[in-house]
């Protein structure tokens, strides 16, 4: 079996038996799940099985305490090349018969994985393997932090098929992290771009060898859990709020927010007992 299942109940088994070719959720150290996306002959190209699972398998993170980081990957050479043209398959749960209805639920299927990976409350570390193009791509952008290795290449594929570059998030997302004037040239072009270029523009944090790309991952993820649970996820869900927030003062009303809420929960009662008695905080499950 490709799942190994830890600390998160049945409720993954099934998940594993049902979608084992699409997707591989594995432990690799304490607190960490590794998100795989399993399907290297298509350079992991998504189909409606395999956004299911990414939609299952987050939700299953999401729900567990003893899940401090998700970092997303993909198997083989590529992270993942966007939309299986062959054939994506139909948008599970609905049955429209008009080739727009079928069309517009497939889109919404798909989008909707990026307000996903927003909404856990587990920070998500994409380790950016190999290319990644349209929806792989938003799938590097919906990450909170991002690596990757020096044989990764991104772009924005959709505008090279026939479509708007503006899918899954993308034309809010990459201006937002690199700035309006390179995304907009990005999109427009659809061109290709290197791991150097990803660093230099500041897409991705760190360029690094195929062979460290996975324990770089997991050392930034152990780095995350020495803090808070509850500080980390307010974090999460802080930064990403303070994009939408067109004013300084409503960010900062809602910062007054989560810092009170913060200073009454378990986890800074033992932060601050741990720095008292001078030893590492132990955070419940």
């Amino acid at each position: 079996m490709l799942f190994e299942v830890l600390h998160v109940g049945d409720c993954t088994v099934k998940m594993a038996r049902l979608h084992m070719a699409e997707i591989e959720l594995t432990y690799p150290r304490d607190g960490i799940a590794l998100v795989t996306m399993n399907r290297p002959d298509k350079l992991n190209a998504m189909t409606s099985t395999m956004v299911e699972a990414l939609h299952e398998t987050f939700s299953v993170i999401g729900r567990s305490r003893d899940v401090r980081v998700a970092v997303l990957t993909g198997q083989g050479r590529g992270f993942c090349a966007g939309l299986d043209l062959g054939g994506y398959g139909e948008a599970p749960g609905f049955e429209w018969m008009g080739s727009v209805e079928k069309g517009f639920a497939v889109q919404k299927h798909i989008a909707s994985l990026i307000p996903k990976m927003r909404s856990i409350p587990q920070p998500i570390i994409a380790a950016v393997n190999g290319p990644a193009a349209g929806g792989g791509f938003a799938l590097v952008l919906g990450s909170d932090l991002r690596l990757c290795s020096e044989t990764a290449r991104f772009n924005a594929a959709f505008i090279r098929i026939g479509l708007s570059a503006c899918d899954i998030g993308t034309s809010w997302l990459l201006p937002r992290l690199i700035g309006a004037a390179r995304a907009h040239e990005i999109m427009l072009t659809g061109r290709l771009f290197d791991s150097e270029e990803a660093l230099r523009i500041g897409l991705v944090t760190e360029v690094l060898p195929a062979d460290v790309l996975l324990d770089a991952a997991y050392i930034k993820a152990q780095e995350i859990m020495l803090n808070s649970p509850i500080g980390v996820a307010l974090t999460k869900e802080g930064m990403w709020a303070s994009l939408e927030i067109p004013g300084l003062q409503a960010a900062i009303d809602m910062e007054n927010r989560q810092q009170i809420m913060a200073s009454f929960s378990d986890d800074a009662r033992e932060t601050q007992r741990a720095k008292r008695e001078g030893r590492p905080p132990q955070y419940r499950a």
